[in-house]
């Protein structure tokens, strides 16, 4: 019997055209669903971290690892452990009388959010945290009347200082 399990893995590329799309094809094809996504650059220009969170057996990330590592662009693949510190923005437009307004920014600003717009019939906040603390946030704001949310892909790095332990993967072939 194979377990199932999340996986977050962090892919350091080479900054260029159509490295994403080759990379996430590895998992499409595979059938895996990514659960998340995100890609950005690094602090060096020519190069772009993805991370990407996939349910699938450990087995199966071992696989698709060693299929990255045969891409020409990829230049490192970790497996980020449970002790990495992942995080998500959350916008989030709520229906805000005025007369409701101020108990709606407190309620937000427990979680250190940010207004970033005030309409006549709507406030937008938007919220940095890990994905249990923008759930949590999401649940409190919803008898209020959620009008429009969006989340970014979870971003990840590994603790330094060897609090956690990091499973890195090197093929050597």
């Amino acid at each position: 019997m194979t377990v199932q399990t999340v996986h977050t893995l962090s892919v350091l590329v080479q900054n260029r055209p159509g490295v994403l799309t080759r990379c996430a094809g590895l998992f499409a094809r595979r059938g895996f669903n990514i659960e998340s996504l995100a890609v950005g650059p690094t602090e060096d220009a020519s190069r772009s971290r993805i991370t990407i969170r996939v349910d699938c057996s450990q087995h199966s990330v071992d696989q698709v690892t060693k299929q990255l590592y045969k891409l020409v662009d990829v230049l490192k693949v970790s497996e980020l452990g449970p002790t990495a510190v992942e995080l998500e923005l959350l916008m989030i437009k709520v229906t805000s009388t005025p007369e409701r307004r101020p108990e709606i920014i407190s309620l937000a600003e427990v979680f250190e959010s940010k207004v970033v717009d005030v309409g006549p019939e709507a406030i937008t906040f938007a919220c940095v945290g890990p994905p249990d603390r923008l759930h949590a946030l999401e649940e409190l704001l919803r008898p209020y009347g959620i009008r429009e949310l969006v989340r970014t892909g979870r971003i990840a790095l590994d603790r330094d200082g060897g609090l956690g332990q990091r499973r890195r993967i090197r093929v050597v072939a």
